[in-house]
């Protein structure tokens, strides 16, 4: 036991270890005592004082032969027992000692990890479960655009409820991530619950599916499938356009702003570029297949084909969300900038400057290490009022600085602004916390599209941030969800780095990066379709 162990012990608690050991030492040396007295006084002629003969005619008679040996084994006996329980107060206390959970005592044992096995389960529960929802998802988005609300409402319905199930079971696992709950059996628990409502999502996927088909009619009706044909190709040709549109927006981009505002989206132009390629090639081979009466090949290919059409829908989706959320960032700058000083103004009244009431506020050395991006985001080396705001005055003179000197990144600025402001007063309003709700959905948005066309190589972790920063969204805690949604996308890029493609895989590896097939085959495999674990994959073959 260490001696800051000790001195952090409570006196009570280190009073009554001691009576316990002294205690037990009593014990022990009565009972050699007991032991060692019988010894010393069998060699002696009267082992006990002896009477005289007259009162009683007994006492000269001789001792049985067994007495001694009785003398002998008693003693032994009690003092092996005193030594057992000084033994077993002495292990009781140091287990005692190690499951205490008192302040000031030994640390507690740290969350016991589950079985490794019921941990993989649900890792890939939650991956294939999350594909299922947004593979789903996508495919009803055209079936809704053929027949409507009304008709596609019991599908909408079932994603909505696989949707509730996924959130559930990726905010169980976040919890199990973090350590809670630490006990053993509850931890696996956890676990149950988490492959549980998984599994539930699927099932109300799947429950679907026949219906789904059905409807479509891709494989028993030709109407049906030149209907989906038509809508497929309608969206491939609105894509087409789009994108070259999005590649002048990104070149105009890249020349009115700093590097860091569009690095979010790179390379995303030319991945929806070999997407369209690779649609269009489905749909041709859907089409063809159609014309001569092979209903299930044509259906392979028209997945196929839609999944390539949504890929490209989300890549070229980003660059313009982006452009837009720029040029809103822009403009809201220069009213942010004013609401941060006058907060920033306003705490300077009621907290001293820092070395003095005559000090300046915010150092030239803090100023240019803001500017060359050495405060940033991180905290102020000192935590205190003073120190907050001349670290928010540095911020603000940085920021000043960069609208004036030339390209920028309007978003990165918010978000600096917002953060040194929360830091110093603890609240956002008014037009700061505008600014924090729109630097924390680009940052959620811009999360979900990587994930949503990376999927084929995006891991659990990375899902499960990404789950976590919609939640944080959704209950209006903004700078939480920006932080949680940018964590999301560095382990999302993480992942998709580690699968060796970097994002720009082509063709057939780019159709896998992105989740259209499932690589179940040389070929590239299936394309996933609407439903669960049980039916996405019914177009195989």
């Amino acid at each position: 036991m260490s001696s800051s162990q000790i001195r952090g012990r409570p006196r009570r608690a280190t009073a009554h270890i001691r009576v316990r050991v002294a205690h037990a030492v009593l014990g022990a040396l009565v009972g050699v005592g007991w032991l060692v007295l019988p010894v010393m006084t069998v060699g002696a002629r009267h082992p006990v004082p002896v009477a005289s003969a007259g009162a009683v005619a007994s006492a000269a008679a001789p001792r049985p032969a067994g007495a001694s040996t009785a003398d002998l084994v008693l003693p032994l006996v009690a003092g092996v027992a005193a030594v057992a329980l000084a033994g077993y107060g002495c292990v009781r206390r140091v287990r005692r000692a190690r499951t205490r959970t008192t302040p000031g005592t030994v640390a507690t044992r740290p969350p016991l990890a589950a079985p490794p096995d019921i941990e993989r389960q649900a890792r890939a529960a939650l991956r294939l479960a999350d594909d299922c929802v947004r593979t789903s998802r996508e495919e009803l988005s055209f079936v809704r655009e053929r027949f409507g609300e009304q008709r596609t409402e019991p599908f909408t319905h079932a994603v909505r409820a696989a949707e509730t199930e996924l959130s559930a079971a990726f905010a169980i696992w976040r919890r199990y991530e973090e350590g809670v709950p630490g006990e053993a059996g509850a931890r696996r628990q956890a676990l149950v619950g988490v492959t549980g409502r998984c599994a539930e999502a699927g099932r109300r996927l799947d429950a679907q599916a026949e219906a789904l088909d059905r409807l479509r009619g891709l494989t028993t009706d030709a109407e049906g499938m030149r209907a989906a044909l038509g809508v497929a190709e309608e969206r491939f040709r609105e894509l087409a356009a789009r994108t070259m549109t999005a590649q002048r927006t990104l070149a105009e981009l890249r020349e009115r702003y700093a590097p860091s505002a569009t690095g979010s989206v790179t390379g995303y132009v030319e991945q929806a570029k070999d997407r369209l390629v690779f649609a269009g090639a489905r749909l041709n081979e859907a089409r063809q297949a159609a014309d001569v009466g092979e209903t299930r090949r044509a259906a392979w290919q028209l997945r196929a084909g839609e999944g390539a059409v949504a890929r490209t829908g989300v890549l070229v989706g980003g660059v313009e969300r982006l452009a837009d959320q720029l040029r809103e960032a822009a403009g809201l700058l220069p009213a942010a900038l004013t609401g941060a000083e006058a907060e920033v103004a306003a705490a300077r009244r009621t907290t001293p400057a820092p070395g003095g009431p005559h000090a300046r506020p915010a150092p030239a050395d803090g100023v240019r290490a803001a500017v060359r991006g050495e405060t940033g985001d991180a905290p102020p080396p000192s935590d205190g009022p003073p120190a907050r705001t001349a670290h928010a005055d540095g911020v603000l003179a940085a920021v000043r600085e960069e609208l004036t000197g030339g390209r920028y990144d309007p978003l990165d600025a918010l978000r600096r602004i917002t953060r040194a402001v929360e830091r110093l007063t603890g609240v956002r309003s008014g037009v700061l916390d505008t600014a924090a709700l729109l630097v924390a959905r680009g940052s959620v948005a811009g999360a979900e599209e990587f994930v949503g066309a990376h999927r084929g190589a995006v891991g659990t972790e990375a899902r499960a941030r990404l789950a976590e920063a919609v939640r944080e969204l959704g209950a209006g805690n903004a700078g939480r969800a920006d932080v949680v949604a940018g964590e999301a996308r560095r382990l999302a890029d993480r992942d998709v780095r580690a699968h060796g493609t970097e994002g720009d895989a082509t063709g057939l590896a780019g159709a896998v990066l992105g989740g259209i097939l499932l690589a179940e085959d040389t070929d590239g495999g299936p394309p996933p379709a609407f439903g669960g674990p049980r039916t996405r994959s019914r177009l195989h073959g």
